[in-house]
């Protein structure tokens, strides 16, 4: 998913005003979550979320699956050849492959929009969903929620439920909405923050739609890598200029090495 760290401290200071430590207590287990929840309505409401937002917020559930998630990533942990084998590289690389000669104009307009090639376009999709085969059973509200409730990464979480409340207002996403354990979306997983930045209509239906058009999907990551300063034409391997880009999509190490490497293998 996008590491999100600038995008959530920016929301968070613009839906509270000064950038000040939220009013809201957060708390470390389930007890406190609608005292929590009452208390964030309030703020919602000043920061300007609608009544569809702040209905959004009363109907989120504590969820203990997502906590166990935020306590166990292991997965960035181990080395680069581990990462790699454990996200099955050789098989997003031998499908990326496939579905760029299969999407050759969608992968055409892409680069020619935004100026990212299919190579990382692919890995990225590939690792995060594997082609937006499996993204999520979470319901998006109650997992940003929590996590905003959660004293570990309040302030960071604050920012993303906020944004995807907003989100709510708009019809981008419905209360309904599933995805990742920590509110990541769709068919590349981005934090509703980046939705709310960086989400664009790539199939030209008027809408952003990142869960079921791969166009949206997509076009909405090639425009987050070319707003964390991808260049045209440049290279993405580590040193080079455009891998700074891929830095910006996740802050693990491992990650935007396996981004870097099959991105090259996928592009030939």
């Amino acid at each position: 998913m996008p590491n999100g760290k600038l995008i959530a401290s920016a929301l968070l200071a613009v839906v509270l005003g000064t950038g000040g430590a939220h009013a809201a207590q957060c708390g470390n287990t389930s007890s406190g979550f609608d005292a929590w929840k009452q208390s964030m309505a309030q703020e919602a409401s000043r920061a300007g979320v609608g009544q569809r937002g702040l209905a959004a917020l009363q109907g989120a559930s504590y969820s203990s699956s997502t906590i166990s998630a935020d306590r166990n990533q292991k997965s960035f942990k181990y080395s680069l050849e581990k990462f790699m084998q454990v996200r099955g590289a050789a098989t997003i690389v031998s499908r990326g492959k496939k579905l760029k000669a299969q999407n050759a104009q969608l992968f055409s307009n892409l680069e020619a929009r935004f100026g990212v090639p299919a190579g990382p376009l692919l890995a990225i999709w590939g690792m995060e969903t594997a082609f937006g085969g499996y993204m999520g059973d979470t319901n998006l509200i109650s997992a940003t929620a929590t996590l905003a409730y959660d004293c570990r990464r309040s302030e960071f979480f604050t920012g993303h439920l906020m944004a995807a409340l907003q989100l709510v207002d708009r019809g981008v996403v419905s209360t309904s909405s599933v995805g990742a354990k920590h509110g990541e979306l769709g068919q590349t997983q981005f934090l509703p923050g980046s939705v709310l930045r960086y989400g664009v209509d790539g199939d030209g239906d008027g809408k952003i739609d990142l869960v079921r058009s791969r166009a949206d999907a997509l076009a909405s990551t090639a425009n987050f890598l070319r707003a964390h300063g991808w260049r045209a034409g440049a290279g993405y391997q580590p040193g080079q200029p455009n891998y700074g880009a891929i830095q910006g999509w996740n802050a693990a190490s491992v990650y935007q090495q396996a981004i870097a490497i099959m991105g090259k293998q996928i592009d030939g």
